[in-house]
């Protein structure tokens, strides 16, 4: 049976040292008292994960044995505790982007604890709590590989499941408000899928950085968790054409900028409803890829349009750390309010990627090794 629980956490330690994260020298939560860098003696070469052998909906999922290695010079081993799921993890699934081999493990994000660690590797010990996001693929297992330098540590007043509902949403959400488009004071943004992972975090971070905004939901009860998120204006969009309330509530100047995950079913509809020189941020397909638009289509109003990836702004040490940096001091300091809304087993993936895929969830879901 899948596990279904609600939890809305309101942490708030605030942590405002974090934002300066430059390094490892960071306290890190120990699972035990063992500090050696050698792999645990008890430690077994086979575990349990999610295989892709063939291309196609969560049917595709097993559940299988797989063998894990020790790690090399630069890498650990970490036992994860908790897991993200993100409609990435679909569109790997289903063959939208395209995985490196089949069979694969999906899944780009997770959280655990340092089993072991590569021969020469400082800053790292068996018993730190870890969060990574992004690259590698392959987080749907009990364990897994990682290069060091793509983990962060997770602060000690964070649960880590709450982290790992938050690492690629949150550190999406940062590069999305704070580089792709600077959102400021005065702003008017607007959000589709505002109740979902990301769009929860862009709903209450753009209304803590003083933008309105304005969200788009599929029903009654998402439109009230879109308010209590920071939505200034919410549109239900199976109800109302979300254009002609955009030209509504702007007195048709239209938005500053649109943070578009939906793809197919809004793309032309978000250029519509920007403002002169406004920004179209297109970072996800959920109904579909977008068609294709002639240039003429945003030389109307001099639009700037943008299909970026967390990867590419995550690209240095430097970038990683200050993204986890600032996304887990806004956590902490109750600015960010995560909801992990659905748990499942690890095994019941499948599940969970079904009713990711029927807009069933709200909020974040998580898998539990």
């Amino acid at each position: 049976m899948s596990l279904y629980c609600t939890k809305l956490f309101r942490i708030q330690n605030p942590l405002l040292s974090l934002i300066q994260i430059t390094s490892f020298s960071l306290p890190l939560i120990r699972a035990s008292t063992l500090t050696t860098r050698a792999s645990l003696s008890s430690q077994s070469n086979m575990v349990k994960a999610i295989r892709v052998h063939q291309l196609g909906g969560p049917q595709v999922l097993k559940w299988e044995d797989v063998e894990i290695g020790e790690p090399k010079e630069g890498e650990v081993r970490v036992k994860n505790k908790a897991i993200g799921i993100n409609f990435i993890d679909v569109y790997f699934r289903k063959g939208v982007y395209k995985a490196p081999s089949l069979p694969f493990t999906p899944g780009m994000e997770a959280v655990g604890v340092v089993t072991a660690v590569g021969a020469g590797l400082t800053g790292r010990q068996v018993g730190d709590l870890v969060a990574y996001a992004g690259q590698p693929m392959g987080s749907y297992a009990e364990e897994q590989i990682l290069p060091a330098n793509k983990v962060v540590p997770v602060p000690p007043s964070i649960d880590p499941v709450i982290a790992a509902s938050v690492m690629l949403k949150g550190m999406t959400a940062q590069f999305l408000l704070r580089r792709c488009f600077k959102v400021e004071p005065g702003h008017t943004i607007l959000v589709h899928a505002a109740a979902g992972g990301v769009g929860s975090l862009l709903c209450q971070w753009g209304n803590a950085l003083g933008a309105t905004v304005i969200g788009t939901v599929s029903s009654k009860e998402k439109a009230g968790q879109a308010k209590e998120d920071g939505c200034h204006h919410t549109i239900i969009y199976t109800e109302d054409d979300f254009v002609t309330r955009v030209n509504e509530i702007t007195s048709g100047n239209g938005v500053d900028v649109v943070y578009d995950s939906v793809g197919k079913d809004t793309f032309e509809g978000s250029l519509a409803c920007l403002k002169l020189r406004g920004y179209m941020v297109s970072f996800g397909q959920s109904s579909g890829s977008p068609d294709p638009i002639p240039l003429s289509a945003i030389a109307t109003k001099s639009l700037f349009l943008t299909r970026p990836t967390l990867m590419q702004y995550v690209v240095t040490r430097d970038e990683l750390l200050e993204a986890a940096g600032e996304l887990f001091a806004n956590v902490a300091s109750g600015v960010l309010k995560v909801r992990v809304n659905h748990t499942y087993p690890l095994s019941e993936a499948a599940k969970a990627h079904e009713d990711l895929e029927g807009r069933k969830t709200s909020g974040s879901a998580v898998l539990i090794p």
